[in-house]
Formats: C-alpha cells, sequence, structure tokens
C-alpha cells in the first residue's frame, strides 16, 4: 500500500482518491501530545517517598552506631567528619515528581477500570453478533446476505506497486463478494494507470473475481474535459475536486450501461484495510427497523490514519453541519445540540450525521439509479471548495430524509465498523476500544482551547432559500482582477460542506512533486 502523508492534507491526487482532511486546523502542527519531563536530573534522580525515609533512618542509625563504638574505645566521642552535601532532588522537586507519579498511577488506574468496566462500542447489538456467528459457523453461499439482496460494490483506486488488488485489500473484497454471494454482487473498479506493477495486479486480481465485473485500468482523462475556473490572472485551471468527482463517477458507469439490472444497496470503497464482516454489517445491520430491515440513505465506516487520530474530516459534518473537533474519541464537538456527539457517547449504531465518508461508505442504491441519477460533483464558485464525499450527501438529502410513514431516514456514522489505512493501525483499533471513553473530556477541553468548529458562514444556508453570499467576482478592469462581492442567489443546501479555498490540478508537475496545489486567496 502507498505510504501516507503525516498531515492529512498533503496526500497525492492519484495515490487518494477522496479528499479525507483538509481543514484549516492541523493537529500534527499543533502537537496537543502531552511532553514528558526529560531533565537529566528527573531520568537519574527518581526517588519515591519510601526509599528516601528508609536512607535517611538507615544513615542516623549508622552514625549512632559509629558513636557508640568510638565511646567504646577511647572513652569520648570521636570527631566525626562533616558529611558532604547530599546532591538529591530539593524538596519542592520531589514533590513535583511524586505528584507526578500519582498522577500517572490515577491516569492508569482510570483506564484500566474504563477497559473493564466502560469500553466503548465493544459489545453491538445482537442483530451484528448473530451475522458474525453465521459467517465464522457456515461455508453457505451468501452467508452473510440471508435476503439476497443486490450489491454494487465500487472503489476509485491508484495502486502504485500494485500493493491493493495484490495484497489484504483485494484478499478481503474477495471474501466479501464471497460472504454477500457472487451472483447477488456487481463489482466496479476503476483504476488510474500507476506502472508496469500495477497492471500486473490488475490482470491477476480480474481472473479471481468470481461476480460480474467491470475493471478498468487507463490513463487520467486530459483537464480540457473538465470544466474550469479563472482566476485573477485570466488563466483557467481544473478544480481538484472536479477531477476527483469524476474518477469517482468512472466507477458508476457500469449503472448507467445496465439500467435493468438493479441494485437495493451501493458499497462504495476507499484504498482502506477492512474486515469482510464489519462491511457485510455495515450494509445490512446498520440501523435496523422493527422489521429487521436497514433503514438509511448512506452509512459510513470510521477510518483511521493511526490508532487514535480519526482521518477523515474534510467529508464528515455533524447533523447540524458544523466540521469536526478535534480527531480524536468522541470526534464531534458540543456546537449546537451536540446530537451527534450524544450519540457517538450513547454507543449507537447509527450516529445522526449531516455527512460523512470514512473510508467506506454504503448507500440505498435507488438514487444513483434514478433519471437523473445521483453523482459526485464539484462546487461552482472559484474561491470556494468541498469535498465531493460532503456533496453527494448533501445532493441525496435534498431529495429527502423522510419515508412516506414519517420516519427519518438519513445519513448515519457507524463506529462499530472501522477501517484504517495500514494493517497495524487496523489491528490496534480493538484495544483503543475499550479506553477510548477516557478522552472524552480531554477532548471538549481542546476543542473550547483550540475553538472549533470554525465559523462557517454558509453553514446554515436552507437549500432553496434566498441567501447572501460573499463569491469572486471577476473584473478585468481591477488590478486584482477581480474582488470579493455579496450577490444574492438560491441556495444550494450544501454550504455545510465547504470552505474558503482553492485547489488545482498542476498540469505539469515534476517528478517527486504533488499533482495538485494551493493557490492563495485574494485580499480583497
Amino acid at each position: 500500500m502507498p505510504p501516507r502523508l503525516l498531515h492529512p492534507d498533503e496526500y497525492e491526487l492519484v495515490g487518494r482518491d477522496s479528499e479525507e482532511s483538509n481543514e484549516p486546523f492541523d493537529l500534527d502542527e499543533a502537537d496537543f501530545q502531552s511532553q514528558g519531563l526529560t531533565s537529566t536530573s528527573y531520568l537519574s534522580r527518581r526517588h519515591s517517598r519510601i526509599s528516601q525515609v528508609f536512607s535517611r533512618i538507615t544513615t542516623l542509625r549508622l552514625r549512632g552506631l559509629l558513636s557508640a563504638r568510638n565511646r567504646d574505645r577511647r572513652g569520648s566521642p570521636k570527631a566525626i567528619r562533616q558529611p558532604r552535601p547530599r546532591i538529591g532532588l530539593h524538596r519542592p522537586s520531589r514533590r513535583i515528581c511524586c505528584g507526578f507519579l500519582w498522577i500517572v498511577v490515577i491516569i492508569l488506574t482510570l483506564l484500566a477500570l474504563t477497559a473493564l468496566f466502560r469500553p466503548s462500542y465493544t459489545n453491538p447489538p445482537a442483530h451484528y453478533r448473530i451475522l458474525r456467528e453465521r459467517v465464522e459457523g457456515s461455508e453457505d453461499y451468501g452467508r452473510a446476505n440471508r435476503e439476497n439482496q443486490k450489491i454494487f460494490i465500487a472503489a476509485s483506486i491508484y495502486d502504485e506497486g500494485g500493493h491493493l488488488l495484490g495484497g489484504y485489500w483485494g484478499e478481503a473484497l474477495l471474501e466479501l463478494i464471497d460472504l454477500l454471494g457472487n451472483r447477488n454482487v456487481y463489482l466496479s473498479i476503476y483504476e488510474n494507470s500507476a506502472g508496469q506493477a500495477a497492471q500486473i495486479a490488475h490482470v491477476n486480481f480480474d481472473r479471481k473475481v468470481q461476480c460480474p465485473h467491470t475493471l478498468l485500468y487507463e490513463d487520467p482523462p486530459p483537464l480540457d474535459d473538465f470544466s474550469q475556473v479563472e482566476l485573477p490572472d485570466g488563466t483557467k485551471r481544473t478544480k481538484r475536486v472536479a477531477f476527483l468527482a469524476e474518477a469517482r463517477n468512472k466507477a458508476l458507469e457500469p449503472l448507467a450501461e445496465n439500467p435493468d439490472m438493479k441494485y437495493d444497496k451501493l458499497l462504495y470503497l476507499n484504498d482502506a484495510v477492512f474486515n469482510p464482516v464489519q462491511a457485510a454489517q455495515l450494509l445490512l445491520s446498520t440501523n435496523l427497523d422493527e422489521h429487521g430491515h436497514t433503514s438509511y440513505r448512506a452509512a459510513c465506516a470510521v477510518d483511521f490514519i493511526n490508532p487514535f487520530k480519526f482521518y477523515d474530516t474534510y467529508a464528515t459534518r455533524d447533523l447540524e453541519g458544523f466540521s469536526m473537533g478535534v480527531p480524536f474519541f468522541p470526534w464531534f464537538s458540543n456546537a449546537g445540540h451536540g446530537l451527534s456527539r450524544a450519540d457517538v457517547l450513547a454507543g449507537k449504531d447509527a450516529v445522526r450525521v449531516k455527512s460523512c465518508w470514512g473510508g467506506m461508505v454504503a448507500f440505498d442504491a435507488k438514487p444513483f439509479q434514478a433519471d437523473p441519477p445521483l453523482r459526485f460533483r464539484a462546487t461552482d464558485d472559484v474561491y470556494w471548495d468541498a469535498s465531493e464525499c460532503c456533496l453527494i450527501h448533501a445532493d441525496l438529502l435534498s431529495q429527502g430524509t423522510f419515508e412516506e410513514d414519517g420516519d427519518y431516514v438519513g445519513v448515519f456514522m457507524n463506529p462499530y465498523v472501522r477501517v484504517a489505512y495500514d494493517n497495524s493501525t487496523l489491528s490496534w483499533l480493538p484495544s483503543i476500544q475499550r479506553i477510548e471513553r477516557m478522552f472524552t473530556i480531554p477532548h471538549n477541553i481542546v476543542n473550547h482551547i483550540v475553538g472549533l468548529p470554525w465559523f462557517n458562514p454558509r453553514r446554515a444556508e436552507v437549500a432553496g432559500s434566498q441567501v447572501e453570499e460573499e463569491v469572486w467576482v471577476r473584473d478585468k478592469d481591477s488590478k486584482a482582477g477581480g474582488s470579493f462581492k455579496k450577490q444574492s442567489r438560491e441556495a444550494k443546501g450544501d454550504g455545510y460542506c465547504g470552505r474558503r479555498a482553492l485547489q488545482v490540478i498542476k498540469e505539469s508537475p515534476r517528478e517527486g512533486e504533488r499533482n495538485w496545489e494551493s493557490i492563495p486567496i485574494p485580499s480583497s
């Protein structure tokens, strides 16, 4: 699998197939990890209070014995040389060390108690366990998919070195198809060409797929095929999100090519390492109604870049459209009514959100087979960017969020289903889940210190309403090439997804450079 960069907003266009974490806030640079005491005196002279007391008692005892012995021999006490000053910790330093040790003991005790008595997301609803036991206890056809639901699985990848299709990701995907039943699944993968090793892995994987499938391997389309935006200097550039959206739509083309084949669910995968059973649970177990049927328009996994750090902050918004808090459990802030955060702390398998992605998303397939069909897109504004993975949910929710009987059916995040961007991180996640409730209070404190979530002037806009938005207006006669002006227009209802930014594709990147760049925002 291609290596990951440390900063979530710096990943290659072709190496990642969505915008994951492009918020202005950067946890890595802010460095909220606590710094330990590392002075020489601290490391070399840590003594417990017990050992210090014992040392003093021993010293006094020996001194008394020596005095008595001298009296016996000479009849008078022997002159005893003044002891050298002891080199050690002064009383304030000892108190600090002792206090620090007590804090460590308390934290370790709380972690142990939390892991034993209040673990997070380790006890899923009964139907999750039933599905897992059915999968592990038999080899029956489509054993995870007893109702034989029709599933369309899509992925858009860049597989440099062939590590995805030729590694664990490909194996997990083949196992998932087996669990769902190969006659119930259609697989569509769009892959940007990435060298000979990637092409060999592509061909070998094609031979292993047992379900109907389309595996497309090709060079990216020319930039002239995309809609472009005009910059203040008159140049026209292609928005990076427009490029990413088109790559995702390529994987959905078989839906239009086979309109007579109808699907119940659509599962969209990133290049994240996942557990096939959990993928089946996301599809078939999330938010069951009283009849035992799933009830969602979209249900997302939760993805991690390391065992603690949630990754896909750029596409995820809480139920009121607020962006994320600092990216560790419980992920959401208390902004507004804090309903998404409350759902997480309540341990729900369907955390209500306005958008999410999390490396793996299950959709109700009907909107993608409608006329016109739901597809990925970018925003039109020059200096306003939003993830294609958030905009797809905005368009989905604009079609309505209630069934005929009045039940709410929306977008959910399922923390029982977790994926990662390397095998090591995935293996650590179950252990971290047992203690993550301990992060709740620190998470809230850091959110307030940093001021998250940041203000978004378009967050609360309602689709169809008239709003005044500050947009960039091109003016060839202006020295700056244009200016930001307020314009009255009809809101699309997707303002909560965006932020003031512009990322564009580099037409001729040098070797080793990323394929995109951020364009500075004009001051006026």
